[in-house]
């Protein structure tokens, strides 16, 4: 129905000689202004040369509307025009949601259409963390919103198996076997310190038999064979524990991209290569550059140092213009904040090699913070003191871990209060959302004890009268347009925000209007809507991840 009031209103407006960009239609929160509101006279008041309140005066005028869906327009200052829906189209409406169940909701803006979305995309070199956490929940979420949305989606995992960090990471597992040996056997001064080391260590095959160094020496684990080995078997156990903990949380990859197979391709030579021929590459003080400022980015960087290492952006550019050559409609990188001022050079050097970027869209989340009492828990990538991803699931559970990191936008600070993460009261949001479906479905056995049935096609819905049962059905109609809002955005908060609301509507609706009583006709009706709210509440918590329990 939205879609057609655009549609309308698009004519009308044409009619009087306006060509709009786009047609806004909003959700009120007073009641007194309508179901849903455009603010498009004032949009277009200075394209038309005309005052807001004329203009609405004339699109009301012009307006052909089904008055048993929309009764009543209004004009409301500054330029405002106010529609008012039928109660009896509302009421309607809950047999459509009952009719679609689990489809409830979906969309097809995406059909047809492939998507990449790119996640996580942690090096093997110790468990995810908390902050890792954060992106691994919104990537998966974004790809449960445009899979609502009718996209085929796949889910992807970039990693680097090679360079420093790996080199580190073997010669500390190294370094740990050799103190079993021999306690006074030194260790890398930038080494990884974390228990997981010593525990791959000693769960080393017999095959890793090196001889300990000597404690005199000035760097004992240069071996490279013997880096390689404990470098190889670290990945292995850590990316084997970094898909158990995705899968704790319900995330699972469709692929692993491994940089290691752009330098096998010769990508990054390829890249380079056309690069300099469109003009964008110099090199300067034995390195070679990536003229940015030609593509509008306001310095050059070096895309391969003088000592012949590539720097991060040169794999990067390739691995995207492989996303692009993938054939992907719509290719979306989930990055930290550390990112926020490198990816515009990426997406320059991809643009730079004739490739369209504007189906690439990237989504940068900040960085979490752990709170106890109060207190911030401190965390550290190499000490032992971090807290992994999975320390967090087994402390606060995979549904309370998933809600949080998207219950803020992605672009603020997240502060995860674990006293609030562990509380079962109403405090804790996820509580409240679950306790509420829970609570319907809970309605529904003792309706059944009552012998009431679901009976959608004849319960006599007219007597839905009451103002609560009015909100609730209007919250229930919104629905597929926040489904369609958080396509646009990518920003699950959004999703979880509704929730909030709609669980609320249906707690205050409760208050007033029981569900099962001894006039079965009343019963009958309230149980329409109360199945249609657990229905569309399941299906919201389902886009976020998070399970719907029939009992808390």
């Amino acid at each position: 129905m939205i879609a057609q009031l655009r549609a309308r209103l698009i004519e009308a407006l044409k009619e009087l000689g306006i060509e709009p960009d786009y047609i806004q239609l909003d959700r009120p929160r007073q009641a007194s202004h309508g179901d849903l509101a455009t603010n498009v006279p004032l949009v277009c008041a200075r394209q038309a040369g005309k005052p807001p309140l004329t203009i609405a005066e004339e699109l009301k005028a012009h307006l052909s509307l089904d008055s048993e869906i929309i009764p009543r327009v209004e004009v409301a200052a500054p330029g405002f025009l106010n529609f008012f829906l039928a109660d009896d189209y509302f009421r309607r409406h809950l047999l459509t949601i009952l009719e679609q169940g689990k489809d409830y909701g979906k969309s097809a803006i995406g059909e047809g259409q492939r998507a990449l979305v790119e996640f996580v995309s942690a090096n093997p070199t110790g468990p995810l963390t908390v902050g890792h956490g954060r992106g691994a929940i919104l990537g998966d979420t974004v790809s449960n919103i445009l899979s609502w949305n009718g996209y085929q989606v796949d889910r992807e995992y970039y990693y680097n198996d090679a360079g420093r960090q790996m080199r580190l990471l073997g010669q500390s597992v190294w370094a740990r076997y050799s103190q079993s040996i021999d306690p006074n056997a030194p260790f890398p001064e930038d080494g990884y310190q974390g228990d997981y080391i010593t525990e791959i260590s000693q769960s080393l095959p017999p095959s890793f038999n090196p001889p300990a160094p000597s404690p005199d020496e000035t760097n004992p684990y240069e071996d490279p064979i013997i880096v390689g080995m404990a470098s190889g078997y670290a990945e292995e156990a850590i990316f084997e524990d970094i898909k158990n903990t995705l899968r704790t949380i319900g995330i699972a990859f469709d692929h692993y991209f491994n940089e290691r197979s752009l330098y096998q391709s010769d990508a990054l030579n390829e890249v380079v290569s056309a690069l300099e021929k469109k003009g964008f590459v110099y090199r300067k003080d034995g390195a070679t550059w990536l003229k940015a400022t030609a593509l509008d980015r306001p310095e050059d960087r070096v895309l391969i140092k003088s000592s012949g290492e590539p720097t991060y952006r040169l794999p990067d550019i390739a691995y995207h213009a492989d996303k692009l050559e993938r054939g992907y409609d719509l290719v979306v990188d989930i990055f930290g904040a550390d990112h926020q001022d490198t990816y515009p050079d990426v997406l320059a050097g991809v643009q730079g090699l004739g490739y369209d970027t504007g189906n690439i869209r990237v989504l940068i989340h900040q960085f979490v913070t752990l709170t106890r009492g109060g207190q911030q828990v401190k965390m550290s990538t190499r000490k032992a003191t971090f807290v992994t991803l999975e320390e967090l699931i087994a402390e606060v559970g995979r549904d309370v871990v998933r809600y949080f990191f998207i219950m803020r936008g992605m672009d603020s600070h997240l502060q995860f209060d674990l006293d609030l993460a562990r509380k079962t009261s109403d405090e804790n949001p996820v509580y409240y959302l679950q306790y509420a479906h829970a609570r319907m479905v809970n309605i529904g056995k003792r309706a059944e004890a009552f012998g009431y049935q679901l009976e959608p096609d004849s319960a006599p819905l007219q007597l839905l009268a009451l103002p609560e049962a009015r909100t609730l059905m209007h919250l229930l109609w919104w629905f597929p347009e926040v489904v369609q809002q958080v396509h646009g955005s990518l920003e699950p908060q959004t999703m979880a925000n509704f929730l909030q609301e709609l669980a609320t509507a249906y707690h205050r609706y409760y208050t007033v209007a029981r569900v099962v009583t001894d006039d079965r006709e009343l019963s009958t009706a309230r149980l329409v809507i109360t199945e249609a709210c657990r229905r569309t509440l399941a299906n919201g918590l389902a886009i976020l991840g998070i399970t719907a329990p029939e009992r808390m």
